[in-house]
Order: structure tokens, then C-alpha cells, then sequence
């Protein structure tokens, strides 16, 4: 794979405390890096902008979902082969992009999980758990860790799995996706940091997840 072939996308919203770092361990793997600042109060855009990144703005919040998604698209309209996406928080450890880029190379998409251990917090745990065993039951896809953003796809897989979803339910609706084309996947174990357990996905997020899961299995019944 030439360096420049993959392409690093990062939701960002109000990350003026870690966007820095998270951009110059990015710098040590890969040459393209893209930040979607999504409507941030703070100084995400000037921070992201000064480390030498790709940032791309929205003037207002509109969700992770969409955030993701005009990366995606920036990336594949700039040539990208292959698009990775991690969390702006430094939850995601940039040095494991190597072992990501070891395991695209025969699948379509390859999806990172942590261990859901005394470490993950109680309620992301379980939801994690509940949501895979409900991704599992109706589109075939098994996964350990559903919710996790860290994860790889081509180019060509992207054009498959892109979602609708503006929130949190992007995860969820790219692994239908996977289930639904029949794509190639594959798991990887991360390591992964919570310095925050309040922050990302919340109760009222995974019910939402779970009614989606279950209207968009139904959009493909009917």
C-alpha cells in the first residue's frame, strides 16, 4: 500500500484539549489527515489547522454521523484507496494503524473491539453487548464490539456501507450495510483509554440505535 493511498477521517467536536496530539501521532502513519470540525464552540479549527491537517468545518453541530460522512466523502474525492476512522479524544491509539492496514488487505472492512471488561464502563458494556447480539440476529453480522469507531474500509467498501444516520447510529447502520452487500470483514483487538465514561454514546443513544437496527432490517423486508 503507498502511503498515500489511506486517508485518516476525525469527527471533532469541542476538542481543543487532545486534537493536537491525536494529529501528530496521526503524522507518524499516514500523510493525509482530515478533521470535520462539527460546529465546535471551542478552538478545535485553529488548533487542528495549525498541527498542518485537512480541517473541514460545519458551521453548526450536526452530529457525529454527518461529521464522519463529509470526511468520507472529501477523502474519496481526493483519490483515498482506503479510509480510516478514530475517535478525536484520544481514545484510539494512532500506533495500532499498522496492525489496521495489515488487516485490510484481503477484507473490505475491518473493525476494532476492546474488551469488554471491568475497564469499559458498566452501561457501555452492557448496551455494547445487548446491540451485538441484536446486529448478529438480524443481518448475520457477529462482532464483538458494534459501537467501537475505530475502524478501516476501502474505498470501494465505502460506497456500500455509507449511511444516512447523522448521530451516533452511523456504527450501526455501516455494519447493516456490511450484512446487507455481504461484505468481507474482519475483528482486530485495540486498546482503548476511557478518560471520560460520560462522553460519547449514551443510554439514549443505544435505544435509539436499537430501534434503527430494527427499522432499517424492516425497510429490507418490505
Amino acid at each position: 500500500m503507498k502511503q498515500n493511498d489511506l486517508y485518516v477521517v476525525i469527527a471533532a467536536y469541542n476538542e481543543e484539549k487532545d486534537i493536537e496530539e491525536v494529529i501528530k501521532k496521526n503524522k507518524k502513519y499516514c500523510n493525509n489527515i482530515i478533521i470535520v470540525d462539527d460546529g465546535s464552540k471551542d478552538r478545535t479549527y485553529d488548533k487542528a489547522a495549525k498541527e498542518g491537517a485537512v480541517v473541514l468545518k460545519h458551521i453548526v453541530n450536526m452530529g457525529k454521523g454527518a461529521a464522519v460522512k463529509t470526511g468520507c466523502d472529501y477523502a474519496l474525492s481526493k483519490g483515498a484507496k482506503f479510509i480510516l476512522l478514530m475517535d478525536a479524544d484520544m481514545q484510539h491509539d494512532p500506533a495500532e494503524i499498522p496492525n489496521f492496514l495489515t488487516a485490510i488487505k484481503d477484507a473490505d472492512i475491518v473493525f476494532g473491539y476492546r474488551k469488554l471488561d471491568k475497564n469499559m464502563p458498566f452501561v457501555l458494556r452492557a448496551g455494547n453487548w445487548l446491540i451485538s447480539k441484536i446486529t448478529k440476529l438480524l443481518y448475520g453480522v457477529n462482532l464483538r464490539d458494534t459501537l467501537c469507531g475505530y475502524r478501516i474500509f476501502t474505498a470501494d467498501a465505502y460506497k456500500k456501507i455509507k449511511w444516512k444516520a447523522l448521530d451516533y447510529s452511523l456504527e450501526s447502520e455501516m455494519i447493516a450495510n456490511v450484512g446487507k452487500h455481504h461484505l468481507n470483514y474482519k475483528e482486530i483487538p485495540i486498546k482503548t483509554i476511557y478518560s471520560d465514561k460520560y462522553k460519547g454514546t449514551t443510554v439514549i443513544d443505544g435505544i435509539r440505535i436499537v430501534i434503527n437496527l430494527v427499522i432499517w432490517r424492516l425497510g429490507k423486508w418490505f
